[in-house]
């Protein structure tokens, strides 16, 4: 009789996301939701997983990408009853680290670094040199905050003051999230939402990770040991596979390789 009805005790299958690289806009390859979105819906919404496993590595990036991956995630798991695991492997940081409070549990190595829960706003100042070889810039506007922080003019405080402002709103956003995500898991730590950063089992002392775990262990502990997997990640365009964008690739390698040096990877 088992072999004319298949789903008879069947193994539970595993859904299994990466979420890797520097978050972003840019890109069909880039980590963002226009491109993981339609990966995490196949992962949900294919058959009936007994859970879905995100393979995050990544050290952040945009926080509206961030927050746009974030909500899709925990929209599917609500629409679908389905549980999230979250495995980072060698960082979840930032808004890495979003992506990876969005799951119900989350698991680290050892030497996983976790955490980031800031906000950076990064730029350069070039007006001296524009001075020294004679060139003179020409903006015009129509509204006094038009060109806030133009790397060409010398900074003026009220624009830094505006700055901080706008970051320090993004900041308490993220922070709302990952204690609403985290809730009494986390500890009374005065430098958790400070931009600090913890390896292992130091995330979780803290509460930011549940435990230090490999995800095929963790699996097979809690679906046994003939548990599937069924991967699902972002495909590069066809051509890009052919050395038709490397400019655009080395480009956002750079990027990328600049987020990650944050960590000392």
């Amino acid at each position: 009789m088992k072999q004319w009805i298949p789903y008879l005790n069947k193994a539970p299958t595993v859904a299994v996301v990466r979420l890797t690289g520097a978050i972003g806009t840019s890109g069909r390859v880039s980590l963002n939701d226009e491109s993981i979105g339609p990966v995490l819906e196949k992962a949900f919404r294919r058959g009936k997983p007994a859970a879905v496993a995100l393979q995050i590595n990544s050290p952040g990036g945009s926080p509206v990408q961030s927050s746009l991956i974030g909500a899709r995630i925990r929209r599917l798991a609500e629409e679908k009853n389905v549980p999230v695991l979250a495995f980072v492997e060698d960082v979840a940081a930032s808004g890495g680290y979003w992506l990876a409070a969005a799951a119900d549990e989350i698991f680290a190595d050892e030497s996983s670094i976790v955490g980031s829960i800031g906000v950076i706003s990064a730029g350069f100042g070039a007006h001296v040199f524009l001075a020294r070889q004679g060139i003179e810039r020409r903006v015009h506007t129509a509204g006094k905050s038009k060109s806030m922080m133009d790397p060409f003019r010398p900074e003026e405080e009220e624009d830094v003051a505006r700055l901080t402002r706008l970051l320090g709103q993004i900041h308490d956003n993220f922070i709302s999230h990952v204690q609403i995500r985290r809730g009494p898991k986390l500890a009374q730590d005065p430098d958790l939402f400070t931009g600090e950063i913890w390896v292992g089992k130091s995330a979780v002392d803290v509460g930011l990770a549940d435990a230090v775990g490999h995800m095929m262990p963790e699996l097979k502990k809690r679906f046994g040991d003939k548990v599937r997997l069924r991967r699902y990640g972002i495909k590069r365009p066809f051509l890009s596979r052919f050395g038709m964008s490397l400019a655009q690739d080395a480009l956002s390698g750079i990027e990328e390789r600049a987020h990650y040096a944050r960590f000392g990877l």
